[in-house]
């Protein structure tokens, strides 16, 4: 089961300050390459998932995302919902969040 989130929606989260985590997962080199995050992100290492993810609070509601919303969001919301981590993936990335218009710093 794919659980994915629309950019819309994710601007609505944070426009109502919806207690929220978003992390941005992106490979060392994309991110090296564009390194923005989305306001509120924070960056995490996904090669390095098994000793951040310990550091998220439960009943926590997290967004990750990736360049595109590929393979490597897919993989890290795979592991943590496995963990019982309550995760959604952005739909198509830091792309389509910027190509929105969702504010980065």
């Amino acid at each position: 089961m794919e659980n994915t989130i629309k950019t819309e929606e994710l601007k609505s989260i944070i426009d109502d300050q919806q207690d929220i985590m978003i992390l941005d997962v992106r490979r060392k080199s994309d991110y090296e390459a564009e390194p923005s995050l989305i306001t509120g992100a924070t960056r995490q290492d996904p090669e390095q998932i098994e000793s951040w993810s310990k550091t998220i609070p439960e009943n926590k509601q997290v967004v990750i995302y990736c360049v595109k919303g590929g393979s490597v969001s897919k993989s890290v919301s795979e592991y943590l919902n496995n963990k019982q981590i309550k995760t959604s993936y952005l739909e198509g990335g830091i792309k389509a969040w910027q190509d929105s218009g969702g504010e980065v710093s």
